[in-house]
């Protein structure tokens, strides 16, 4: 039999990939409590076509221009692009970027869905953005045609293997997609880079001319990331001149507010100082090689009455060639008048520039703006989740701090829920709100068993309510408890840190603070509208929870609760070791004969579920 040594050096190679990938989430998973992990997020942006190059629109004419700063949603702007490419557009998953928002080929189709969901080696074409069509007929190689764009690899996704590429291919006449440039996974580094193609073969010059970028990777899921910027496509152009008199608004605005990137307004009131930020910044960058002076504008305004609460402006900014530069504006505190609950507020930037190529609009990337909610809900995130995190072990818990100005009550918690390579809506967790002590989470003051639910658009939150809102201290902490060996799934945000110091692991009866993340996980504390009482310290509060004690227990276990009816306890594996039904002045339990470990303590009253993670010592 002959052998085909490209085939089987390539299904080698896929192996090994697959085995380097569980090797590192399994080592990584030794050594961390808390694991990141990509994810496959459901967007309905555009509808997935069977036909992605269908032609939609009769032809453009030259200049072909797009920094998709014109896309009002995650899909490209079709005015340009045909649909259901699986290109996401967003301003967050690179960090320097040469344009507001990129397109991102990700490796999950246009609903956010992985192309192969059986086998995990398969590789293949993934995301394909396709032009419409764009009018060459009459050119010639003298014409000078080039078709110019910035690409990057990784930002805040995965760095491509050394398998996958990202191509580009033009449409010809003979109705055939032919490569003319090709980048390699291994040869990237993190960057930007311009590329310059040069349209002259008269194969290309006709009226239906098309251009497609297609990524090449893992089909089952997000693990190869390639960015585009900055496409442009016209005549009498150089190579020897690559500038665009063009300077454009870059990175997102950043936070008005200091420790949370939204909170309830309430409590924003009760001490604004220490709330709101010092300053408001952002950048533009300069792509001609020649220096500008430009105008900068900065507003703060309420989007639903229309008040103004900041404006700034700032003439004759020098902008050097090719250079970046960042623009900020000092902070004041805010003070709404009147019986407000909520405030929308939208923080902008814009400037005023010469900016021009003629026939396309270079206006739209000269204004940036970014929204804060003064609501009823604390956020450290920025409502987009770069990747997932995830408990290791199986009956560990994860609790983020929050801080507020007073004591104050929580209604429930949303949350963003993401997979990884498996949907497990249905599955249970526990969340919990915990009281404080000494900086670290202490006692459960509450806490729900719940579904795991995925939202029906990417980024997307799942609302989980309490049925009585929770009394909770200036101090206190939300989380999950680990029920199952399936981890679930939370949103994790890249790009604000605002959260990184806040999140604490609990693998049996110790808390310890997670200090390896870098974001934010997206778990989102709303207030309530009354609560059973008020919390001044960190007792236990028998009308909302039933609190086991003591913890390590030794020879026997007491609860606070006389309405228990039924008492379950589970090994640490999850094994029904032993239940019993309380008598009604019943509040303890002898426990000697349990050999010394974690076990899970599962209680109802017959309205209400509690879980307790207890640790039985000899």
């Amino acid at each position: 039999m002959k052998i085909n040594r490209s085939s089987s050096k390539s299904f080698t190679h896929r192996i090994f990939i697959w085995i380097s990938v569980l090797i590192f989430v399994q080592s990584h998973a030794l050594r961390a409590q808390l694991i990141i992990v990509p994810i496959d997020q459901t967007r309905y942006a555009e509808e997935v076509t069977d036909e992605p190059n269908l032609r939609a629109q009769a032809s453009l004419n030259l200049p072909f221009f797009d920094d998709f700063s014109t896309s009002k949603t995650p899909a490209p702007n079709t005015r340009n692009w045909l649909t259901g490419s699986g290109v996401y557009i967003n301003n967050t998953l690179t960090s320097s970027h040469p344009s507001v928002n990129v397109a991102t080929f990700d490796g999950l189709n246009a609903n956010g869905i992985p192309y192969n969901v059986v086998n995990p080696l398969t590789q293949g074409y993934t995301d394909t953005l396709t032009s419409q069509p764009v009018n060459l007929g009459g050119k010639v190689a003298a014409d000078s045609v080039y078709l110019s764009f910035y690409w990057a690899a990784k930002g805040l996704g995965e760095l491509p293997d050394s398998s996958d590429f990202l191509r580009l291919e033009l449409y010809s006449k003979t109705n055939e997609w032919v490569p003319v440039w090709t980048q390699l996974g291994y040869e990237v580094d993190t960057l930007f880079h311009q590329q310059f193609i040069s349209i002259k073969d008269p194969n290309y010059l006709h009226d239906g001319f098309q251009f497609r970028f297609r990524s090449y990777g893992r089909s089952s899921g997000p693990y190869d990331s390639w960015h585009l910027d900055y496409v442009y496509l016209n005549a009498k152009r150089s190579v020897k001149q690559p500038y665009l008199f063009d300077v454009a608004m870059r990175k997102p605005v950043s936070n008005i507010l200091r420790k949370y990137t939204a909170m309830p307004l309430r409590q924003y009131r009760a001490n604004p100082q220490s709330f709101t930020a010092d300053s408001v910044r952002t950048d533009i960058v300069n792509h001609f090689n020649n220096f500008n002076i430009l105008t900068s504008t900065f507003t703060l305004t309420d989007v639903q009455r229309g008040t103004e609460y900041a404006r700034n402006v700032q003439r004759s900014i020098y902008v050097a060639s090719l250079k970046s530069q960042t623009l900020g504006v000092k902070l004041s505190p805010l003070n709404p008048a009147g019986p407000l609950d909520s405030l929308h507020l939208i923080s902008k930037f814009y400037i005023t520039t010469t900016d021009t190529i003629p026939g396309a609009n270079l206006k739209t990337n000269d204004t940036i703006t970014a929204r804060t909610a003064l609501a009823d809900y604390f956020a450290y995130d920025d409502g987009s989740a770069e990747y997932g995190v995830q408990m290791n072990q199986k009956l560990g818990r994860v609790a983020v701090q929050y801080v507020l100005a007073k004591a104050d009550t929580i209604g429930g918690v949303r949350m963003s829920m993401v997979s990884f390579n498996k949907d497990i809506s249905g599955q249970g967790f526990t969340i919990q709100i915990l009281g404080n002590k000494n900086g670290k989470p202490d006692q459960v003051i509450s806490q729900r068993s719940v579904a795991v639910r995925y939202p029906a658009i990417r980024d997307g939150l799942i609302d989980y309510a309490f049925s009585i809102p929770v009394a909770v201290p200036d101090t206190f902490y939300v989380g999950w408890l680990q029920i199952n060996d399936q981890p679930v799934t939370v949103g994790f945000d890249r790009n604000s840190t605002l959260g990184a110091n806040s999140v604490y692991y609990n693998l049996g009866t110790e808390w310890a603070k997670e200090t390896s993340l870098k974001g934010s996980i997206m778990i989102r504390p709303y207030l309530g509208k009354k609560a059973q009482g008020v919390i001044t310290g960190n007792e236990p509060n028998d009308r909302i929870n039933a609190i086991f004690y003591p913890n390590p227990a030794k020879g026997e276990v007491q609860w606070n609760n006389r309405s228990l009816n039924r008492v379950e306890i589970y090994s640490s594996a999850g094994n029904l070791i032993h239940t019993f039904t309380p008598s009604r002045e019943q509040q303890s339990v002898l426990v000697d004969h349990l050999s010394q470990g974690i076990y899970i303590f599962k209680a109802t009253d017959g309205k209400r579920s509690f879980v307790q993670k207890m640790l039985i010592s000899k």
